[in-house]
């Protein structure tokens, strides 16, 4: 009997194990000796000779000595159940014809995957990624962030569309950002049902960073095994591959995509969305390219879990306070019956609510938009028969709590914390209803029947806009909510409750309070021992005595907790370095600390970089004060620091009015910090030179952990920009640029200069079908595209009337007709200023 068709099916299909992959590149895979038990049946296309040749043949008789030998190189670096090592352009049989490689293990297979190198002349992956990191760090806001991040994926990639699609809590998802051609249909602001991409699908995406579809009418290429081994039920989860599911297929063919690459946002190890990548024509990326995708979304993925985390912790650190002063208070209560009710108003100011009820002693006490009394009463009788002694929180409550319907205009959403083991003290937040319109994209509820494929769901095939205005819901409960919820049962638990209760609870609770401070200690010194083991270990070898050893030690443990107390002051925010010196100087000369002259402009250093150099500058302190100028009761440091050229910070230290330097007989480990931390943590350079007069040193820390401050009140404030020119450009423009990291540079500074939408187009053919999209309002063409030039382009745009200019690398000597001469050349590399002046030249 044929199972019912339902939301659920999509959810149970094995796209894990398709037994086949896709035909752009072969697959086999190897026993422990490496000799071959499946394969793909294309793979003969690739290494000559036939599949029943290629199965049971080792691997060594089948590829190159060389080819092997790096291939059991990278099994030896992999690690972990998802690990997966990369090779790129290796000569499989010695032939001259290259391959990039994934390997992973499956089971108890060495799966090795191959596809045709494709050489991508002038692209530097790292540099790429290095330089879409740069721009969206600059973003502003969350929503910012998003925008840019889809932004620099389609210029890295030139997929048509590059969405930030967003997962809800119910397996939903919405498209936050995005950015597409011309021409292209806005999915913006869309949510889609959790059907669109079912759960097994999800932790895939949780497992693998990348995974891309070069095209949806590709036949796949099945697997053949020997016949002890079954190909069919080969585990494909890690695989680059992969098969796609024939629903996956028919749903991209129903929204008219014919290529598609999905990049994995994570946050804590979750998965928060996805880039979305879709192509209306087959597309396929080179293996390096797609690795550099996968290392930016890696990189994006930590980025907004850091500003998402400055949100949290701004919020969790008002609450803290808070919950501070209540402890305080609390202690002048002792066993009064209201040490919970005292504080309602505080409760109400840790976390965001409506209304606030607290069920106490038997006795319901409510404040704000709340329940009735009998209704609350009622509510905690259900709180305490499905979730004792646990938090629980729902935005919606009549989807938990039957009864809740008829209070939800008052309470749509509720959180619950019980602060006693009997189930009669608890805390209850309300949130009140909040009424939204969401566009789907197609109904979410539509009816689904039996389709060509069989007793499980069809893809749909309609995506028109249906809005759904959504009721009995609050405002959502967010991560950070429930753990000050968390913080707030543990303090009650241990602070108010005690204070009100016999003591025969007093001991029960008190070893509660044992388990739960061990957990914590736990986690504390987990954090640190491993940074103290290091320092122990370095400092005695260079320690003649116990009391020499220990305040050594403690001077560095020191010197890092000062710079921690000031990096965490602000919020791991960059840190003045005028601070640090200060504070250094301070530690080790109090009053004195005049003796320590500082100059430079107001900078701050990002926290790794202060962290490092609070080492450095602690060292370079203590050196001074038992051996140096600072050891001399006239002696005196000298610290100025600048920006070079570059950015760079140059830090020049000169001690003077000391007693007489005599260079060290060997390098100790304060030495060795010195002299290795800023180059080897922060790739940038050190020197220290042992002068007769005095200690000389020089530290310069890269660009990309300075920053410009100004110094105001004790704060640092950024520095506002200055105020832009007014913008001369407007609407969309086009770039006809070959080289991508110059593309996506001239396409910031168009940006900056009003444009509203950029196309960008490597040739004459890609620029023209732009044009015939979309006729741009203005243009900048490189002349020499490598095996053409833009000329065609021009003649097409001075035909419509439509303004540009020439980037070239010839200068006046390039090589443009009498026709197109009115168009105004810039040299390359140009800059904004440039091609500022260039356009005023067309106005």
């Amino acid at each position: 009997m044929n199972e019912p068709v339902n939301l659920t099916n999509c959810d149970r299909e094995p796209i894990h194990v398709p037994g086949n992959v896709q035909p752009f590149g072969f697959l086999l895979a190897l026993v422990s000796d490496f000799t071959i038990c499946m394969a793909s049946e294309n793979a003969p296309d690739f290494l000559g000779g036939d599949l029943g040749w290629l199965l049971h043949r080792p691997l060594d008789v089948v590829l190159s000595e060389a080819a092997v030998a790096t291939i059991r190189a990278r099994v030896d670096y992999l690690s972990g159940p998802d690990a997966v090592e990369r090779a790129f352009g290796i000569d499989l049989q010695g032939q001259g014809r290259l391959f990039d490689l994934a390997i992973h293990f499956s089971g108890a297979y060495l799966v090795v995957e191959a596809e045709p190198s494709l050489i991508e002349t002038g692209v530097n992956s790292g540099e790429l990624v290095r330089l879409m990191l740069g721009r969206i760090r600059k973003t502003a806001g969350m929503a910012e962030l998003a925008q840019e991040g889809a932004r620099q994926l389609k210029l890295l990639t030139g997929f048509d569309r590059v969405m930030v699609y967003r997962f809800h809590p119910d397996g939903s998802g919405e498209v936050i950002a995005e950015t597409a051609g011309s021409g292209l249909e806005p999915f913006l602001g869309l949510h889609y049902p959790a059907s669109d991409i079912p759960r097994q699908a999800r932790q895939l995406y949780q497992r693998n960073w990348l995974r891309i579809i070069a095209d949806i009418n590709a036949t796949p290429s099945p697997l053949t095994s020997m016949p002890a081994h079954n190909a069919g039920l080969l585990d494909l989860s890690m695989s680059v591959l992969r098969a796609v599911s024939p629903v996956h297929i028919e749903y991209l063919r129903n929204m008219g995509v014919a290529a598609s690459m999905s990049v994995s946002i994570l946050r804590d190890g979750k998965l928060w969305g996805l880039f979305a990548c879709h192509h209306y024509s087959p597309r396929h990326l080179s293996f390096e390219k797609r690795t550099a995708a996968e290392l930016f979304g890696q990189m994006y993925s930590w980025l907004l879990e850091a500003r998402e985390r400055e949100t949290d912790v701004a919020y969790e650190t008002r609450a803290h306070q808070i919950q501070e002063r209540l402890i305080e208070r609390a202690a002048a209560l002792a066993h009064s019956k209201r040490a919970i009710l005292d504080f309602v108003a505080d409760y109400r100011q840790m976390i965001e609510c409506d209304g606030l009820a607290v069920w106490s002693d038997d006795e319901i006490t409510l404040d704000g938009e709340t329940p009735t009394e009998d209704e609350v009463q009622d509510l905690i009788g259900f709180i305490n028969r499905t979730s004792p002694g646990r938090i629980c929180a729902s935005a919606e409550i009549a989807k938990v709590y039957a009864a809740g319907e008829a209070f939800r205009d008052r309470a749509a959403g509720f959180l619950a914390i019980p602060i006693s083991r009997a189930p009669r003290d608890c805390l209850i937040f309300f949130r009140r209803e909040v009424l939204r319109s969401v566009n789907w994209a197609g109904d979410p509820n539509k009816t689904y029947a039996e389709g060509p494929l069989g007793p499980r769901l069809t893809p749909r095939k309609s995506f028109e806009l249906w809005q759904q205005t959504v009721a009995g819901q609050s405002k959502p409960w967010t991560a950070a909510d429930l753990r000050i919820a968390e913080s707030l049962r543990v303090t009650l638990l241990e602070v108010i409750l005690q204070l009100s209760e016999l003591a025969a609870r007093e001991r029960r609770g008190a070893q509660e309070r044992q388990e739960l401070m061990i957990a914590e200690l736990n986690h504390r010194v987990r954090n640190i021992l491993s940074l103290v083991r290091g320092l122990v270990a370095q400092s005695k070898e260079t320690s003649t005595s116990v009391e020499d050893f220990a305040a050594v030690l403690g001077g560095r443990i020191q010197a890092l907790a000062r710079a921690h107390d000031q990096i965490t002051n602000l919020n791991w925010a960059p840190v003045a370095l005028r601070s640090l010196l200060e504070s250094e100087a301070g530690a080790y000369l109090g009053s004195r600390a005049g003796r320590v002259r500082m100059e430079g402009p107001d900078v701050a250093l990002d926290p790794k970089a202060f962290a490092t150099l609070a080492l450095v500058v602690h060292e370079m302190m203590t050196n001074s004060a038992k051996y140096g100028a600072l050891a001399d009761s006239t002696g005196q440091v000298e610290v100025l620091w600048r920006l070079d050229s570059g950015s760079s910070l140059v830090i020049d230290w000169k001690e003077s009015g000391g007693p007489p330097v005599q260079p060290p007989s060997r390098r100790g480990f304060g030495t060795t910090i010195i002299e290795r931390s800023v180059p080897f943590d922060l790739k940038g350079d050190a020197e220290i030179r042992f002068d007769l007069l005095g200690v000389q040193a020089r530290f310069v820390i890269p660009a990309n952990f300075v920053q410009m401050v100004q110094a105001m009140g004790g704060a640092l404030l950024r520095v506002a920009p200055a105020e832009e020119q007014t913008p001369r450009l407007a609407g969309n423009v086009l770039i006809v640029e070959d080289n991508l990291i110059i593309a996506m540079g001239a396409e910031v500074i168009l940006l900056e200069l009003g444009a509203r939408h950029i196309d960008t187009a490597a040739s004459v053919s890609q620029a023209l079908k732009a044009i015939e999209r979309a006729v741009p309002t203005f243009a900048l063409l490189d002349i020499n595209l490598g095996a053409e030039s833009s000329l065609p382009v021009g003649h097409k745009l001075k035909e419509l009337g439509v303004p540009f200019m020439f980037a070239t690398g010839y200068g006046e000597r390039a090589p443009i007709p009498a026709e197109l001469s009115d168009a105004p050349v810039i040299q390359k590399p140009y800059t904004r200023e440039l091609v500022e002046k260039a356009l005023s030249k067309l106005t």
